[in-house]
């Protein structure tokens, strides 16, 4: 996942843009997986783990009409988190997980459950994942398909595509 990290840091360099995360059900891993990448100091400006429901609402601004209809759980939600970063960070884009790791359900969702938000100048989008594995493999798989998902969306805006 470094290298997926290095070629997201080196595209942002290319193009002096800047990314930074909101993370939930990953704890601080893509961040950590983003600063672990050469020369992320140039591209990463940083990121929040907001954990709890109120700290999704308090820090980032997610809506509570949001969470109340859709759940924290939810594409609403994940795209919500990284319009809130990307906002709060002032960063050109910005990626947010949420989801259930596991070993419960939560709001009526299984474990593996997941959603990954992207943010960047040309909009929001956000993607369902349904994940398979222990609570640890979830939230690796995670931060693969965040990184991913961000790496997709900074090369359609270059191209024009998205």
């Amino acid at each position: 996942m470094i290298s997926l990290a290095k070629t997201v840091h080196d595209l942002l360099q290319e193009r002096g843009e800047t990314v930074a995360t909101a993370e939930s059900l990953t704890g601080g891993r893509l961040a950590s997986l983003l600063t672990e990448a050469p020369g992320a100091s140039d591209t990463y400006i940083g990121g929040v783990v907001t954990y709890a429901t109120e700290a999704k609402v308090g820090v980032l601004g997610v809506d509570e009409g949001i969470v109340d209809e859709h759940g924290v759980v939810s594409a609403e939600c994940a795209k919500a988190m990284a319009r809130g970063v990307r906002e709060l960070m002032g960063s050109t884009y910005a990626v947010s997980t949420t989801g259930v790791a596991g070993p419960d359900e939560q709001e009526g969702k299984p474990p593996g459950t997941v959603f990954v938000g992207v943010a960047g100048p040309d909009g929001v989008a956000a993607k369902e994942l349904d994940l398979d594995g222990e609570r640890k493999e979830i939230q690796d798989e995670t931060c693969q398909e965040g990184l991913s998902a961000l790496l997709d969306t900074i090369r359609q805006e270059e191209t024009g595509l998205g």
